[in-house]
């Protein structure tokens, strides 16, 4: 499957791509490394964006950035901020009214 016609359906595509070019720039991540990985992601025929976030969040967890169980509380407190927030409304993560404060 080749990368989609236009470059993101999604705010949260574009957020995922700008994080990793931001965790490049940084040094968390090197590209050729990145090329690799996310290569091994797309051998299959899943969603491109969702392989990319997948691809992500593994790197973070192998270089100890953030684990795998950190990265799915902010997930799912996120999801419960967004379902908490009034239509129109910035969604934050103080929204979510199961927030741990440890996640900050």
């Amino acid at each position: 499957m080749s990368a989609p016609d236009q470059p993101f359906d999604e705010p949260w595509q574009a957020q995922a791509f700008a994080l990793t070019v931001a965790l490049n720039e940084a040094g968390w991540l090197d590209w050729p490394d990145w090329a690799v990985a996310f290569g091994q992601a797309r051998a299959g025929e899943g969603d491109y964006y969702a392989d990319w976030l997948d691809t992500l969040q593994r790197l973070l967890a192998e270089r100890g950035v953030a684990d795998a169980d950190t990265i799915a509380a902010l997930a799912a407190s996120w999801q419960r901020a967004a379902r908490a927030t009034p239509h129109g409304q910035p969604i934050e993560l103080d929204n979510d009214p199961h927030r741990d404060t440890r996640l900050r």
